[in-house]
């Protein structure tokens, strides 16, 4: 299984348990297409925040199939020895936040996607970083 250049088996940089963390990265993305999540898209923010590492973010054509993927992740990441820091938004099904940890898993409806448009913050988050780096 691949997935913007990582696989299980792959190694990441910097400081973070490799096998571990791609493992579960792997598992979390398995666990999406094959329920059939739309546009999977992955943010790395190691460099970003304290808070985590990864970011994973999917859409579902529904709550119903919002709340499944997230259920999936859970499953597969359990099944891997992963304990979840926990799961927010499963009652509404509209967002469903999953914490792994070292990776956050936002599975969302589009509308709401395009609402709070996540990407495009953590975007916005590098450019304003970049820009202090260089004045300074």
């Amino acid at each position: 299984m691949r997935f913007n250049g990582l696989t299980a088996n792959d190694t990441t940089a910097g400081d973070l348990p490799a096998p571990e963390f791609s493992a579960l990265t792997a598992a979390a993305i398995h666990a999406m297409e094959e329920l059939k999540a739309v546009d999977i898209r992955q943010i790395d923010v190691r460099d970003r925040t304290s808070i985590t590492d990864l970011i994973v973010i999917a859409s579902g054509t529904s709550s119903r199939h919002v709340k499944a993927i997230a259920d999936e992740v859970l499953k597969q990441a359990k099944a891997i020895g992963a304990v979840p820091l926990g799961v927010e938004g499963e009652r509404e099904g509209e967002w469903v936040l999953v914490d792994l940890g070292d990776l956050i898993v936002h599975v969302m409806l589009p509308r709401v996607r395009e609402f709070y448009g996540l990407e495009r913050l953590w975007s916005l988050a590098e450019e304003a970083r970049q820009g202090n780096q260089d004045a300074s």
